[in-house]
């Protein structure tokens, strides 16, 4: 719960818009995959990058720019070389709203882009609600192999934050 709750927090930096959620994630990853604890790769939040961005593709993004010494920084049992995709195929996904599976934009759906970096289970704190699109992103992770967990507890407040500055 305490990754969703960070998760959370990135979601309420959102700039708020009639016309799109405003989600969370947090990018976690223990290397070597028999480590202990997780580290935060990288945190996301919807539009913080420019293009209509959203909170999972962000965090990929930033974790993709991580260079070979900040890993190993952040691995100090890994050794070198050592690459992004290595570490994103034993990373979890925390994410206050299921993967988008569509966007009405064009661009590439969250849940793909998951898929695409191995990503081994996405943690998800309330479904995405049929505002917008009828998101399908939670099954099309389970499809491509994604363990999906759908937390419990947090649900209200995740559609409370998705859903700021719409009356």
């Amino acid at each position: 719960m305490e990754w969703l709750r960070l998760a959370l927090e990135e979601a309420r930096k959102c700039t708020a818009t009639p016309t799109a959620f405003c989600v969370g994630c947090v990018l976690t990853a223990t290397h070597p995959p028999e480590s202990d604890k997780p580290v935060i790769l990288a945190r996301g939040y919807s539009r913080e990058l420019p293009g209509n961005t959203h909170a999972e593709a962000n965090a990929l993004a930033k974790a993709r720019q991580l260079s070979e010494n900040q890993l190993l920084e952040m691995f100090p049992g890994a050794s070198s070389p050592i690459s992004i995709d290595a570490i994103l195929c034993h990373a979890d996904v925390y994410t206050t709203m299921e993967p988008c599976s569509i966007r009405t934009s064009g661009l590439a759906p969250c849940a793909d882009a998951l898929i695409a970096a191995g990503i081994k289970r996405c943690f998800i704190g309330v479904g995405e609600p049929d505002d917008f699109v009828n998101c399908e992103g939670a099954q099309k992770l389970q499809d491509a192999g994604v363990e999906v967990i759908w937390l419990k507890g947090l649900e209200k407040e995740c559609l409370e934050v998705a859903r700021m500055g719409r009356e």
